[in-house]
């Protein structure tokens, strides 16, 4: 993919075949790295992010044993941010033509090089009973509690299951209860657990498992949060029932408990549930229709779940999150191939089944091959954003988070990362446009497009006084690498002194919890995503509430939006909520909890022989997967 204004140099290299000991050292040593030490794949851009200061000789081909491999070395881009005339960090999205020049010669090579499974013998159930995905991200944390990444929410649905859950059509049902009701004057809900609910260590699911993991999940998600500040009690009744008592009657307890964005209410084990829910669950024990299989994972590299022969689904049909989990998979590995080249040659080649974002401007060239299906299954796509600290200068001042909306150009993101039209859109509303609750209240800035000027003269006013600030960039994912990019040239171009604190996502998502000013290891701005279904709810997404210190990452405090959520939340009609979400986004635009960076509706692609994937966002439901 291009970008306008940047100086790209891709190096695609054929060195013939030649022993790995005749290799330069620095090229042996990334050559070890692409293929995996013993075993795999690993990551070779993160684990070596000084490469572009190496020797310059690409990775040529080694005989490892007595197999020798081709290797055509995935392209190298240096990336030269405009007017500071230095190299900064390797763009992770090379240009499209050395793209499909890398396919075109080695769609099957790269994927026996650079997939995981080829040089790593074991044990494990036939492959027409295993998928191998490739997701967004590495899983770096396992608690879908203390984080809201997705990266960690998708697998959490493997192995943790939810009282509620969402249907297709985005209605909460019972899922781990068999029954419930709600007394008369509406502030009493009580719920029964359904049979035959085990964890996967063979305990069966208590109703205290269920209170422990709720309160848990409150001190964490916002709309779990906003329901928290009705909540009078969360007593047991037995073992196979509890109680929400209210102060007043609140018209989300469903809503909050199946909604599938994050943080999603996983059950825990009540030992595990009773952890601070500002520390990290490292046990990964749940009642879902799958297991960690800690034996098999390679940290960094793949993460195995497998099916639980005693999981009891529900007797409905599959319906989004909801209804019978059965699993039909024996086994699901989810793969670490952070390269996009890699991971397309590896889909064609048949050594990986699914692959959550696969490059747009590859899109028709994967979708000739009639192998592969590539589908669009987050039909309300995803809204980027840039996440600003308020703890710290310069965003602890209005006028500077102010500034960073007039600083962006949502075109120029989605150019560079997308590229084609046909699958993004530019969008001022704090809800995500075509969902119900956008409107165009106070998106002056957004109709009168990118305005560094005005930036500038806000910063100003903010009283910056160019001290650096701190942008995390997860060089791996290529929205938020190239997003961090941009926005760093921008603010550079304000006169704001800028630094990039490159890592993985994983990196970013440690990092960004920690409060401290950006030198003692906190930051200033960060790049995430959420679907437009989670920005459409005002309650639904952790992103949405100002309530300070026990927020989401960047803790914006503002008592104004805080007051219009509860009204929001009360309104007796879709109108009522439409009314109400216009003159949270008059507010919201005024105080800036984060810059918006637009909107895109990613297809996934997966093998032809993949069969059952249900569209939901937020989720990928593995569970009703088969091989054909």
């Amino acid at each position: 993919m291009r970008h306008a204004q940047s100086h790209q140099r891709p190096l695609l290299m054929d060195c013939g075949t030649k022993t790995l000991s005749a290799a330069p050292p620095a090229t042996r040593a990334r050559l070890l790295a692409f293929i995996g030490r013993k075993s795999g794949h690993a990551d070779w851009y993160s684990r070596s992010p000084d490469w572009r200061d190496t020797d310059s000789h690409g990775a040529c081909a080694p005989a490892i044993g007595n197999v020798s491999i081709r290797v055509h070395q995935a392209p190298q881009t240096r990336y030269w941010p405009p007017n500071t005339g230095e190299p900064g960090p390797r763009r992770k999205q090379p240009m499209s033509t050395s793209r499909r020049r890398f396919l075109k010669g080695t769609a099957a090579s790269a994927a026996i090089v650079g997939a995981p499974g080829l040089l790593r013998a074991q044990t494990a159930p036939a492959a027409s009973r295993t998928i191998k995905a490739v997701m967004h991200g590495d899983l770096r944390v396992f608690d879908p509690i203390w984080t809201t990444a997705n990266m960690t929410s998708y697998p959490g649905a493997l192995i943790y299951d939810t009282l509620f859950a969402y249907d297709a059509n985005f209605k909460p049902q019972p899922q781990m209860v068999s029954k419930w009701g709600v007394s008369d004057d509406k502030k009493t809900y009580t719920f029964e657990l359904r049979d035959g609910l085990k964890f996967s260590d063979g305990q069966a699911v208590t109703s205290a498992d269920c209170v422990a993991s709720i309160r848990r999940w409150a001190a964490r998600d916002g709309a779990a949060q906003h329901m928290f500040k009705v909540v009078a009690d969360t007593p047991v009744k037995d073992a196979k029932s509890f109680q929400i008592v209210l102060k007043e009657p609140y018209g989300l307890v469903l809503d909050a408990l199946g909604k599938v964005s994050t943080n999603v209410c996983y059950v825990m084990r009540k030992k595990e549930a009773e952890t601070d829910p500002n520390q990290q669950v490292t046990v990964k024990v749940g009642s879902g229709p799958f297991t960690f299989n800690e034996t098999e994972t390679k940290s960094g590299q793949r993460y195995v779940y497998d099916r639980r022969a005693d999981y009891v689904p529900r007797s409905e049909p599959p319906s989004g999150a909801a209804g019978g989990k059965v699993a039909k998979l024996d086994r699901v590995i989810l793969e670490n191939i952070s390269d996009e080249q890699t991971a397309v040659a590896a889909l064609k080649a048949g050594e990986i089944d699914f692959y959550e974002v696969p490059p747009i401007d590859l899109l028709d060239q994967i979708a000739t091959d009639k192998n592969i299906k590539v589908e669009i299954i987050n039909k309300s796509g995803n809204v980027g954003m840039a996440r600003l600290n308020f703890l710290h200068p310069p965003f602890d001042k209005v006028e500077a988070r102010q500034a960073m909306l007039h600083l962006i150009n949502q075109e120029d993101i989605l150019k560079a990362v997308v590229g084609n039209p046909k699958y993004y859109k530019s969008c001022g509303s704090l809800f995500a446009c075509a969902g119900t609750m956008e409107n165009d209240a106070n998106i002056g800035w957004f109709k009168g497009g990118q305005n560094i000027e005005k930036a500038k003269e806000l910063f100003k006013k903010a009283g910056y006084d160019g001290r650096p600030v701190l942008v995390l960039q997860a060089t791996n994912i290529s929205f938020m690498n190239n997003a961090a990019l941009l926005i760093a040239q921008w603010l550079r171009q304000a006169g704001v002194n800028v630094e990039l604190a490159a890592s993985d996502w994983g990196g970013v998502v440690t990092r960004r919890s920690v409060k401290k000013v950006p030198k003692e290891g906190g930051w200033n701005i960060f790049i995430t995503w959420a679907s437009g279904h989670a920005f459409d709810n005002p309650i639904g997404l952790v992103a949405h509430a100002a309530n300070g210190d026990s927020g989401w990452f960047g803790w914006p405090k503002n008592e104004a939006h805080e007051k219009m959520r509860d009204e929001w939340a009360a309104a007796p009609t879709l109108d009522a909520r439409k009314a109400v979400a216009r003159r949270l986004q008059e507010n919201a635009w005024n105080y800036v909890p984060m810059a918006v960076l637009g909107q895109w509706t990613p297809p996934v692609a997966y093998r032809a022989n993949i069969k059952g994937i249900l569209p939901m966002p937020e989720v990928v439901p593995f569970w009703n997967v088969e091989k054909t």
